[in-house]
């Protein structure tokens, strides 16, 4: 009887074997031309978009340099003079800025509290309803108004809290004087507040809506199984399957925490209302275009786009260390 001997290979021979087998395994990485050259009909829909940022948003950054340079209307666009922080030292000790600067604090803390979770949980509420029709009457009831201009919901709002309209009507049927709620500071924060909420509360409903149709029903069986009640489910289940939506959402809020509603409080406050009213954005509109001081405004400007910087990227990295997600 023939011996079969086996003849091994040397271990250079079976490593290269090993990694001729690793290599068919991994498939290659395609180059950026290669990627390009076959989905350049995907590549071609960002093209419009980019175009939009780089000229609408990008490119406008230029004109930041008049925040350092004396600009006069019908000179340079780039201003005449080097100043230097000049204008920022203006500001700087400006008691006027201050006041502005502390509403538009109190504004936007405002509008985060109350807007941001209300959307959450109108979705919730909406999520637990079982008559389809019910549902579907609800949700175009709430996303009507953000279809509406801003200049129609301020129209709606004065002629709503008016001298003569319904809620003073309805105060002086109850033996009330009329309230003159648009004269008056204290009740500003509250109006804007409160129309604020009533235009985008539902059309924030349809981020989360969307998020909760992508939770596993089998969750929600073993948590029964486990015998949690509905609002154990809700907490342990539904809140945390929406959670990175939820945080998404919050940072992009907070990204725009100084950025309070321009051409809302515009339409809405006076003179009368000021104290309470005028943001950083009313002021930098009164400063820059009616008062003519364009370097002034580009660098009251330019310091609230820091501070919105800021905010958003110390949001991001609290949430990324806190909660794992974030935007990037």
């Amino acid at each position: 009887m023939s011996t079969i001997r086996t003849v091994e290979a040397p271990p250079d021979a079976r490593g290269a074997v090993r990694r001729g087998r690793s290599d068919r395994a991994r498939p290659r990485r395609r180059t950026w031309r290669q990627s390009l050259r076959r989905d350049w009909q995907l590549y071609s829909l960002a093209v419009l978009p980019l175009l939009f940022f780089a000229v609408f948003r990008y490119l406008p950054m230029i004109g930041n340099v008049i925040a350092f340079r004396r600009f006069q209307p019908g000179g340079s666009m780039f201003g005449e003079n080097w100043v230097g922080l000049r204008y920022f030292k203006l500001f700087w000790h400006d008691p006027t800025f201050w006041d502005v600067f502390t509403n538009t604090l109190v504004m936007g803390l405002l509008t985060l509290v109350f807007c941001f979770p209300m959307p959450i949980v109108l979705a919730l509420l909406l999520n637990e309803v079982r008559s389809r029709r019910f549902k579907r009457l609800v949700q175009s009831v709430s996303y009507l108004p953000h279809f509406l201009s801003t200049v129609i919901v301020a129209g709606v709002v004065m002629q709503f809290l008016a001298a003569d309209g319904p809620v003073n009507q309805a105060l002086h049927h109850f033996g009330h004087s009329p309230v003159l709620f648009i004269q008056q500071p204290g009740w500003f924060r509250s109006i804007y507040v409160s129309s604020e909420l009533w235009q985008t509360v539902g059309w924030g409903t349809i981020l989360y809506l969307a998020a909760l149709t992508s939770i596993d029903d089998n969750l929600y069986e073993a948590a029964r199984i486990d015998g949690a009640n509905r609002w154990k489910q809700t907490w342990h289940v539904t809140l945390p399957g929406i959670r990175p939506t939820m945080v998404t959402l919050l940072i992009l809020n907070i990204g725009t925490f100084m950025a309070v509603g321009f051409e809302k409080i515009l339409l809405l406050y006076n003179p009368l209302t000021y104290p309470t009213a005028d943001v950083v954005s009313t002021y930098l509109y009164r400063m820059g275009v009616l008062s003519n001081n364009f370097s002034y405004a580009a660098a009251i400007g330019l310091f609230e786009s820091l501070i919105g910087l800021v905010l958003i990227v110390s949001a991001n990295q609290i949430s990324r260390r806190t909660v794992g997600t974030s935007l990037w």
